[in-house]
């Protein structure tokens, strides 16, 4: 490690803490030679999932990718965005612990709108409208229908 402004290795950790639910270790550390203070984190590096998608190519699984649909999802509605960094971390550990390098993109979006049911109704409707690409009016009604009944049955997942 380097300090970020004078390249010097003689560095210090003058704290540590557990961050996104012990998922990572955040660091303070300061350059002993120039005093600059700085922060890295550390987490546990996984093999990258493949997301297969439906015309089936595939690409790499991305948070961030992820996130920004969720934050679509859930414009003017009163989620925080810790809680759809929750919503991600739940999503990303189910993932990973079915133990597949490869997961489908239903898979995802099937685990999301699970997440997001319980969340709040308005963000899973906008999330379900995009993620299902209702042809008409009667397959978004049937999809209300569900919400208000409080059962958000999941389609079959591959």
């Amino acid at each position: 490690m380097k300090c970020t402004q004078c390249q010097s290795e003689d560095i210090k950790v003058i704290e540590s803490r557990d961050v996104a639910e012990g998922e990572a270790i955040r660091r303070r550390r300061e350059c002993v030679s120039c005093g600059q203070r700085f922060t890295t984190y550390e987490r546990l590096e996984r093999p990258q999932l493949i997301v297969i998608k439906n015309d089936g190519t595939r690409e790499l699984f991305s948070r961030t990718k992820l996130l920004s649909g969720l934050y679509r999802a859930c414009e003017k509605t009163p989620v925080t965005s810790l809680q759809l960094d929750n919503v991600v971390n739940t999503v990303e550990q189910e993932l990973y612990a079915c133990g597949e390098q490869e997961v489908s993109s239903s898979k995802i979006g099937e685990l999301v709108m699970d997440q997001l049911a319980r969340l709040n109704e308005v963000a899973y409707v906008r999330f379900a409208s995009v993620y299902r690409r209702f042809k008409d009016i009667a397959s978004f009604e049937r999809e209300l229908s569900i919400v208000r009944q409080g059962k958000h049955i999941p389609t079959e997942v591959k």
